[in-house]
């Protein structure tokens, strides 16, 4: 009875939703579905009409393409890859477009990179334009843009894009459509039952984490790991997740209504959303390894990193860079905005701060990361942030 209150509560109150719709929903064997999309932008509309916001995330674009290039493969090299995600591109809006349409609802295409969102001015840019479309009733097709984006600058799958989207707008509930009805309390096994799914997760734990091993389909790129990567991204931000089969009936209708569909993963405690970004978008530049004293100051007791806590620069970066701060023994801590660059940092590193204007010449102030510029990545507030990372 409470799992189901909660659901209920938590689905009544989600007035702005980001819905993932996995590949393995939109195609079947390569072959388009394309009923599918029809019935998304019915439901869609439908809680439009009721006052819901929502963002479309959605996978196959490389299907699309592939399917009107006559292939049975999403295509065997990055340059195929490509060309079939620049055609089925078009595709894909163009059957949203079609489908919404009949609703007399409009849509609109968002394709991102993660380069572009590492930005903080890209990122805000993106945020002002879904917003902005969100607020004319549009209905946001985002996708990543895989015409151009390369292994080092892509999100990696639509997945973790979509737990950013949660981020970008500040969702309050994440909907991941894929082929399974949720997760199986352990692995399933071929030619066996299906174990049971949980019905509602309070954290992600190590149990967790070993029931979410699966396989992903040819034209998909996530499977249940990364389903879960997404799970804990957007719980930091305070969005809860909802993963189920995105070929049920009507599924989105029945997981706005708070029905017990699929398994639905509580959010944690909200970040800031510039310290979500930090954590979780943008790319780090460089390390500076830290001693013991100042990891205590930074895991429990909230302090800034200071230059005397510095042991060691690596890399090179400018200032107001992002940066990782490890231990000695190599665990990443935290990431900050550094407040010098690199080359200054190792002229500092180990020094009080009263002698940073003597050996620099400028002072920048005594902190090398100040606080308000730095976000933890363990020790308590990975599950509970400081005050400081939700102000």
């Amino acid at each position: 009875m409470k799992d189901r209150e909660q659901r209920h509560d938590i689905a009544r109150r989600a007035r702005r939703l980001v819905v993932k719709v996995g590949s393995s929903v939109l195609t079947e064997n390569g072959a388009l579905r394309r009923r599918v999309f029809g019935n998304i932008a019915r439901q869609v509309a439908r809680l439009q009409d009721d006052g819901r916001e929502i963002v479309i995330v959605s996978s196959g674009a490389i299907a699309v393409g592939s399917n009107r290039l006559g292939w049975t493969h999403p295509g065997s090299s990055i340059p195929e890859l490509q060309a079939a995600a620049a055609i089925g591109q078009i595709g894909l809006i163009e059957l949203y477009q079609r489908r919404f349409a009949r609703f007399e609802k409009h849509v609109a295409q968002v394709l991102v990179t993660r380069r572009g969102l590492e930005e903080r001015e890209h990122f805000l840019n993106a945020r002002h334009t879904l917003m902005t479309l969100l607020r004319l009733g549009v209905v946001p097709i985002v996708n990543e843009n895989d015409t151009v984006a390369t292994e080092e600058i892509r999100f990696g799958d639509n997945d973790n894009l979509s737990a950013t989207v949660v981020n970008l707008i500040g969702a309050d509930l994440l909907v991941i459509l894929s082929d399974v009805d949720g997760l199986h309390t352990s692995p399933p096994v071929a030619g066996a039952p299906k174990p049971p799914y949980f019905d509602v997760v309070e954290a992600v734990t190590p149990e967790i984490e070993r029931a979410a091993q699966g396989s992903t389909s040819a034209f998909g790129r996530g499977g249940m790991t990364t389903k879960l990567e997404a799970v804990r991204t957007a719980a930091r931000c305070g969005g809860s997740t909802v993963l189920c089969n995105g070929r049920s009936r009507d599924v989105l209708l029945r997981v706005a209504a708070g029905e017990p569909v699929g398994t639905l993963f509580l959010a944690g405690s909200r970040l800031r959303s510039r310290k979500h970004w930090l954590a979780f978008t943008t790319r780090t530049r460089g390390e500076l390894v830290i001693d013991a004293g100042a990891a205590a100051a930074l895991l429990h007791r909230g302090k800034s990193l200071l230059p005397a806590g510095v042991v060691e620069v690596r890399g090179k970066f400018g200032i107001g860079d992002p940066v990782a701060c490890v231990e000695e023994q190599g665990r990443e801590l935290a990431r900050g905005l550094v407040a010098y660059d690199s080359d200054e940092i190792r002229r500092i590193a180990r020094l009080p701060t009263r002698q940073i204007r003597r050996v620099l010449g400028y002072s920048n102030g005594d902190e090398v990361i100040h606080r308000d510029d730095l976000v933890l990545l363990v020790g308590p507030s990975r599950t509970e942030p400081t005050e400081a990372d939700r102000s």
